[in-house]
């Protein structure tokens, strides 16, 4: 039941992808084109986001479990480090270069696009140079 219920989920997210345009490149390249067309559509769509997830995840710490078993697993360290800034920066540039975060580009593999699926390969080959380990989904108890 969980994996079905994660896979609506996963259908729900990448539909509002495609219906707030966040799988088109142009759109978050020109949010992030502060001297030239800016578009702020992006600020809304992650506005509306944060709408979601703040009270679910002050919903987490209410509950002894998730609604479909397992167990929440939360973020525990809460240091800033050398590794993080350079993650989050080559993720932030890689993001603004191509276009695509890795859930909109998910999204987008349908598409066929020569960029989207570059895109994902450049994704992968640099989670699993990162990770040292073979790819693989997480699984939960």
């Amino acid at each position: 039941m969980s994996k079905l219920v994660a896979l609506l989920c996963g259908l729900v997210f990448g539909l509002g992808l495609a219906i707030s345009g966040m799988t088109d490149p142009a759109r978050v390249q020109g949010f992030l084109d502060l001297a030239g067309r800016w578009d702020p559509t992006l600020a809304f769509v992650m506005g509306g986001g944060l709408l979601v997830n703040i009270p679910a995840y002050w919903l987490t710490k209410t509950r002894s479990q998730p609604l479909f078993g397992g167990r929440f697993v939360l973020p525990t360290r809460k240091d800033i480090d050398a590794p993080l800034l350079v993650g989050a920066a080559s993720f932030g540039i890689g993001w603004g270069l191509g276009g695509f975060c890795p859930g909109p580009a998910i999204a987008s593999l349908s598409s066929g696009l020569p960029q989207v699926l570059l895109f994902c390969a450049a994704m992968l080959a640099g989670m699993a140079w990162r990770s040292g380990k073979p790819i693989t989904s997480p699984e939960l108890p």
